[in-house]
């Protein structure tokens, strides 16, 4: 189901993030991200001068390098376009990633690596869609793969409690992880 109808507006601005994932030929995986901002207008920047409608504010993307685990073996950022030159000298700092674990406190680890005047928001910003994609991409695999791994688990499922769908006292929890549902006992 679509938005409702809105009021008569006119478009200002438009930001556009793309995140894919890929199957790497030696066992890893790589997650993207692209994000591109663009007004529908003229406007002035002090170092780029006249910005026409359709060109870039931002065009930044980020790669991660990660194995099963979701453990990241190389980050790489890159900002193609952005208000002013100095924002590109930011860009190596994305490599302080590596080591860290996409998983429970991944946002808050990201921030206290690259966070602040450590990093670019904007890239920063992509790191929560870029996490998801990785999920997305590399779980459905492997447990296409290895389903039997997936029964004989003890650990709770990562989804659990992860939003209200997932949530160990729901039916959706009963229905697909018994043995972690905590809501009420059936009638």
């Amino acid at each position: 189901m679509p938005l409702s109808n809105p009021a008569e507006r006119k478009h200002i601005h438009t930001r556009t993030l793309e995140c894919s994932g890929y199957r790497r030929t030696d066992g890893l995986w790589d997650v993207e991200g692209h994000l591109i901002d663009v007004k529908s207008y003229t406007f002035q920047n002090t170092e780029r001068g006249d910005v026409p409608p359709g060109e870039p504010v931002h065009e930044m993307w980020i790669r991660l390098t990660v194995d099963d685990d979701l453990n990241i073996h190389k980050a790489e950022a890159v900002t193609e376009y952005s208000p002013f030159s100095l924002c590109k000298d930011i860009a190596p700092n994305f490599e302080r990633l590596v080591g860290l674990s996409i998983g429970p406190g991944w946002r808050t680890r990201v921030r206290n690596r690259v966070g602040g005047v450590e990093g670019c928001t904007h890239i920063v910003e992509m790191l929560g869609p870029v996490a998801t994609t990785a999920f997305q991409t590399i779980y459905p695999i492997k447990n296409k793969e290895q389903p039997e791994s997936r029964a004989k688990s003890t650990r709770p499922p990562r989804l659990l409690n992860t939003c209200h769908a997932f949530r160990s006292d729901g039916p959706k929890v009963r229905e697909l992880w018994p043995d972690h549902y905590d809501g009420p006992a059936l009638d």
